[in-house]
């Protein structure tokens, strides 16, 4: 295994961590593999919002076993939004990526979404569309599926699986995003909204080994509908200009008289 990590990686795998100890050393173990069977220069940042189990130690673990595993500890759950807001700005890496770490979101599809950003897309988001079955159970996929529609529907977007956090983005987009809670579900509408290309992509949905799913119904559609109406709020009120023309003599004057102006 290749341990070795320069100072700004090729990639940042940033993982919102909350209450998943059983599931970190597999997540860790199968990301790593990706890393060296496809030579990925990465690094791993693992944030922990405020796990009430072992989660904490065994990133500490982590951390000292493998020099491309970096952690960061809340002091209080702050939520999902929060915990890869903090990754993302974390991340060293030429591209940054966000993902589940339940290991439903499948570390075998990395190479694909590398592939997409060399193609010179800036944001490239995961969709599950075609696999949701294998790894949810029906109320799952049916509120996934309800949720997709209304926010589509109200935000004018055709993000087929907004819901899917398995992302990942050119640097320059993290500089742009600002955050608030429940808003990562909006991350590529946002994007779009700053100029930058989005596409998506077809993902692995695997089942949960361990655990339980942090999020149902609520999250999915009731919960997020305040944010949805201020994502179409913020598109209804977006600054749309561009400069015809731009005049300034400054660059006239030599390089001496400008000396001699700012003397």
């Amino acid at each position: 295994m290749n341990l070795a990590m320069s100072s700004q990686p090729v990639l940042s795998v940033c993982v919102p961590v909350y209450n998943e100890e059983e599931n970190l050393p597999l997540l860790h173990e199968a990301i790593a593999r990706v890393f060296d069977a496809n030579n990925i220069d990465g690094e791993i940042v693992l944030v922990d919002d405020g796990s009430s189990d072992g989660s904490w130690a065994q990133i500490e673990k982590l951390v000292q076993r493998d020099p491309r595993v970096r952690g960061l500890k809340f002091k209080a759950n702050c939520g999902e939004t929060a915990a890869s807001d903090a990754g993302l700005r974390a991340a060293r890496g030429r591209y940054v990526m966000t993902m589940d770490a339940d290991l439903q979101n499948d570390p075998q599809d990395i190479p694909k979404f590398l592939e997409a950003l060399n193609q010179g897309w800036d944001c490239v988001c995961g969709t599950r569309v075609a696999t949701r079955g294998k790894g949810d159970n029906f109320i799952r996929v049916a509120s996934s599926r309800i949720a997709n529609a209304v926010r589509n529907k109200l935000s004018d977007e055709q993000i087929s699986d907004a819901g899917c956090t398995y992302r990942a983005f050119k640097r320059e987009c993290v500089s742009k995003l600002k955050l608030y809670r429940g808003l990562h579900r909006f991350i590529p509408t946002l994007l779009k909204m700053e100029g930058f290309t989005v596409t998506e992509i077809a993902v692995t949905n695997n089942p949960r080994l361990h655990g339980e799913s942090k999020y149902g119904v609520w999250n999915r559609l009731f919960k997020s509908f305040r944010d949805l109406l201020a994502i179409r709020w913020m598109k209804s009120r977006i600054l749309g200009y561009q400069v015809a023309t731009e005049l300034d003599r400054t660059a006239e004057r030599s390089q001496p008289e400008a000396q001699k102006a700012v003397g």
